[in-house]
């Protein structure tokens, strides 16, 4: 007898149906198509034996699954995992570039992979192009990015130590299978960066070109007790400014990326004048034995557009993806309904929040929020099985969790009236097998 689908599971996101999902990596348009690489375990849902799942899409909407591209090698310099990393092409050949981690002690290499077949197979490189870097208060460094620089490419890694002081390091990477290290591009004592980005580690840097400025967007890890030491991402805009033949970022302003308790680890994608964003969504309020008895956690977010708004970065809702809409949702504000998948429109200057009714006659909150008077872009909620998405109007966006069980309803409590859709994949964005 077949188990009874999990209303939980995100189903319209691009992540498989089983097993752990972190960190989007090696975001790439090719061949006309997107292709998202993840942080993935195949076998449990739990953080072990990272391999990089590989996902595709035409239009952004529906989402073919591919074969698993990066593997550890036993005795290899990713033998406890594939980690995060990015996509170039080089000479026509896709190259992934990503941390691998040989054993527990924070330390890794960076390491290339190339495929020669239109990204479905790979041929991992035995030797490393780049290994540790000389300052040895240097005990975690991972997550390579690359960018380009006056006809130069360079490449950034996120750096620190626990209860130490957070780096980004800049590398010479014009010679791709042989790193140079430069020195750093920022640091804490930076009088922006600092202030707004404490950490102990810098992870998962991102560097791109947005309008005339540099955007770069930075994770934080923060030994913080017994707390998650995941705390947030936050982003900066500033000027890339070459000192002797070193990179060097400098500030101008930033804040928060997105306010929710699950958004980490983002990646962002520079394609045809615009910058696109997927991030990892962790379980929140989820027990290990749920986890455990799903066989599935985490996920990556819809991708997001990011634009800048005078001196603000401001996220929104990638704008394909009102391709998911399939038909007018009767939803009274107050009032429960049902809905695997569904868009709210909302309107300016209310305060909203979102319930899940249980069939026990139980109710949680999920979220709150409120939309300024005066949004800088329409305020609209996404929700897909768990994953809840809001977009209030500001500048920042918010990603939470609400679990759904057998038999539950929504209910949105916010004042008059809503516009609001079931999201589904209609038949024409059902991915085929080639």
């Amino acid at each position: 007898m077949t188990a009874p689908p999990d209303p939980a599971f995100p189903a319209l996101h691009a992540r498989p149906a089983a097993g752990w999902v972190n960190d989007p990596n090696g975001l790439a348009h090719v061949d006309g198509r997107f292709h998202v690489f993840f942080q993935h375990n195949p076998a449990a849902p739990v953080h072990d034996a990272i391999t990089w799942g590989h996902v595709s899409s035409a239009d952004l909407v529906s989402w073919r699954a591919e074969p698993p591209a990066l593997v550890p090698r036993p005795g290899g310099h990713d033998a406890r995992g594939c980690w995060t990393g990015c996509l170039t092409v080089e000479d026509g050949v896709p190259t992934a570039v990503y941390s691998g981690v040989a054993d527990t002690s924070g330390a890794s290499h960076v390491l290339l992979a190339r495929s020669g077949d239109g990204l479905a197979t790979w041929v991992q490189d035995p030797r490393p192009a780049v290994g540790m870097p000389q300052d040895p208060t240097l005990s975690d460094v991972r997550d390579p990015f690359l960018f380009e620089l006056d006809g130069h490419r360079y490449a950034v890694q996120g750096a620190g130590s626990p209860h130490g002081s957070p780096a980004l390091l800049v590398y010479d990477a014009d010679d791709l299978a042989s790193w140079r290290e430069l020195g750093r591009l920022l640091g804490p004592d930076d009088p922006v960066a600092g202030p707004l980005a404490p950490a102990d580690i810098w992870e998962c840097p991102n560097l791109v070109r947005l309008g005339d400025r540099w955007l770069l967007v930075l994770s934080l890890w923060r030994a913080d007790g017994d707390r998650s030491p995941l705390a947030g991402v936050r982003w900066l805009v500033g000027d890339l400014l070459l000192e002797g033949g070193t990179p060097r970022f400098v500030p101008a302003t930033g804040g928060v990326l997105d306010t929710g308790p699950c958004f980490y680890a983002p990646q962002l994608l520079a394609h045809d004048g615009r910058v696109l964003l997927w991030a990892w969504s962790w379980e929140h309020g989820r027990s290990d034995a749920d986890v455990r008895r799903a066989g599935w956690a985490g996920a990556l977010t819809f991708p997001r557009d990011l634009r800048l708004h005078g001196d603000r970065l401001v996220s929104r809702p990638a704008a394909e993806l009102t391709g998911l809409r399939a038909a007018r949702l009767d939803l009274t504000p107050g009032r429960p309904f049902r809905a695997a998948a569904y868009e709210v429109e909302l309107a300016a200057g209310t305060r909203s929040e979102l319930w899940l009714v249980h069939a026990d006659g139980t109710s949680e909150p999920v979220a709150r929020w409120e939309t300024p008077a005066e949004p800088l872009q329409p305020p609209r909620l996404l929700v897909d099985g768990s994953m809840v998405e809001i977009f209030a109007g500001g500048p920042e966006s918010c990603t939470t969790r609400g679990y759904p069980r057998p038999g539950s309803r929504w209910r949105l409590d916010v004042p008059g009236t809503v516009t609001a859709w079931t999201l589904a994949l209609t038949p024409f964005h059902v991915p085929t097998r080639p």
